[in-house]
């Protein structure tokens, strides 16, 4: 079995890299950072045929466009749906024909929280980020027929580089307000996508799974603590 996964150079892309490597699957990775199999920035460069991909992960993302929706430029709102959303479907349309010969293959789009809730201050993020739920539904729905499965992982805060390399004040601002009380590690959210891309995930699709710590959840309480 061959996957194929994007933004793989660092961070959740090399982490379900990784953890596919370990369950047996042939990786080839994408990145427009040198250090993968294929350098490949996917807001414009060509891609090479995948005739052979059984699971294509789609991770590849811009996540550090900072910028409110009055004060957003032309070009930062075209970057970010460039990569996040254009580049997903390229790199997932160009594996679908190989396996829709094949009648068998898996499809895990890399999403965020951002797509359910919003997120002030990055509206191109959100909006790119919540463009592939619509995309990956309906790619679901036009192959639910032919073996393939399409679906969604929303991460909440992941310990990715990035994250972790702000500022301690703002990190630890950031860990209080997660009910889990800690950051997502890369790893658990490459567990949930070695699932989805297994055998056993094949009456698994056109979801939308979100790993993020209980975040959407309501925690209010009217008693004086939460009972044990």
């Amino acid at each position: 079995m061959k996957a194929l996964v994007t933004g793989a150079a660092r961070g959740i892309g090399a982490a379900i890299a990784a953890r596919l490597r370990e369950g047996g699957f042939e990786v080839v990775t994408l990145d427009r950072e040198p250090g993968c199999d294929l350098q490949v920035d996917l807001r414009g460069d060509e891609l090479p045929e995948l005739p052979d991909i059984d699971a294509c992960v789609s991770n590849a993302a811009i996540t550090d466009t900072i910028a409110p929706a009055h004060r957003m430029t032309p070009e930062q709102w075209a970057r970010d749906i460039e990569v996040n959303l254009t580049g997903a479907f390229r790199a997932v349309q160009a594996c679908l024909p190989g396996m829709r010969e094949r009648r068998h293959g898996r499809i895990v789009v890399i999403s965020s929280g951002a797509a359910r809730s919003g997120l002030p201050g990055q509206v191109a993020y959100a909006a790119s980020k919540a463009g592939l739920l619509g995309m990956v539904r309906t790619i679901a729905a036009e192959n639910v027929g032919r073996g393939i499965t399409a679906n969604a992982v929303l991460p909440g805060m992941v310990a990715t580089e990035k994250v972790l390399a702000m500022p301690p004040e703002v990190l630890e601002r950031v860990k209080g307000m997660l009910p889990s009380g800690r950051l997502v590690e890369p790893a658990e959210v490459a567990g949930l996508v070695a699932y989805l891309v297994s055998d056993e995930a094949g009456q698994v699709t056109g979801e939308e799974i979100a790993v993020a710590g209980g975040f959407g959840l309501n925690t209010m309480t009217l008693t004086a603590t939460q009972s044990a």
